[in-house]
């Protein structure tokens, strides 16, 4: 069976970086994993690489972070792709990412897709499935985090892909268990106090309260932080703290 990585007292932290951000290095202690940006919605070889040096010193796990090739929109748009043309998206975005791992002498650890390819695979068994299976054809072994309870969990399972379902510190969520769309002004948390709440509530009970106020289901296996929010340093912070403070112990998954 594969493996599906959900973890009592412990949590990975993970944050998407290398999109051009002057946050990376502030990061990185206070996090797990890293969600590299592969040069298509942001990023290129140049940040790829010093993005890589810093989780060498900080042992933090390395990601590819594939998203569409739409840098105008940093990959927050919808695009049709046909089945070959996503597929290759993938494949490519993590060649790159292997090939500069090898040259820095570190393995890639896991694979998130970016922005609007995340959402729609989330909701899209067709495009998880090609994912998956591009994925799998560059590395059996590589993680693939997705949103908890979506296509991409499910279909990377029947591949036989080890998972790691994923929850947002800083997204508000739906009753269906997807996350409120970017073009809803309640969209974001920015709020400290809300964000601990929200993550302490993932981590504890493993449900997570709606923007309707249902208590949804969840597994929180690794949080999201967005390296790009203005609040990211100090969400960074405020949670490693406060999970230090309730015996939540930080652990790169599979580690």
């Amino acid at each position: 069976m594969p493996v599906s990585y959900s973890l009592m007292n412990t949590i990975d932290i993970n944050c998407d970086l290398g999109e051009g951000f002057p946050n990376d290095h502030k990061l990185m202690p206070y996090i797990s994993s890293a969600n590299i940006a592969c040069g298509f919605h942001a990023g290129d070889e140049d940040t790829i690489k010093r993005t890589i040096d810093l989780c060498l010193i900080d042992e933090v796990a390395i990601g590819a972070h594939p998203g569409f090739k739409d840098r105008a929109n940093f990959g927050r748009t919808n695009l049709q792709l046909s089945n070959d043309e996503l597929f290759d998206l993938i494949a490519e975005q993590i060649a790159l990412m292997q090939k500069i791992c090898r040259r820095e002498g570190t393995l890639l650890h896991h694979i998130k897709p970016h922005g609007a390819l995340y959402n729609m695979a989330a909701a899209s068994e067709t495009m998880s499935r090609i994912i998956a299976a591009a994925i799998k054809e560059a590395d059996a072994s590589l993680l693939v985090y997705g949103l908890c309870n979506s296509h991409l969990i499910s279909e990377s399972q029947k591949l036989r892909l080890a998972t790691v379902s994923e929850v947002f510190a800083d997204r508000t969520y739906q009753p269906d268990g997807s996350l409120t769309p970017r073009s809803d002004p309640n969209a974001m948390i920015t709020d400290s106090d809300q964000a601990l709440q929200q993550v302490l509530q993932m981590v504890q009970t493993q449900t997570v309260t709606a923007a309707d106020g249902a208590v949804i289901p969840i597994q929180a296996a690794t949080i999201c932080i967005h390296g790009d929010g203005d609040h990211a340093v100090d969400f960074a912070k405020a949670i490693h703290h406060c999970f230090t403070k309730n015996d939540i112990h930080l652990k790169t998954i599979g580690s």
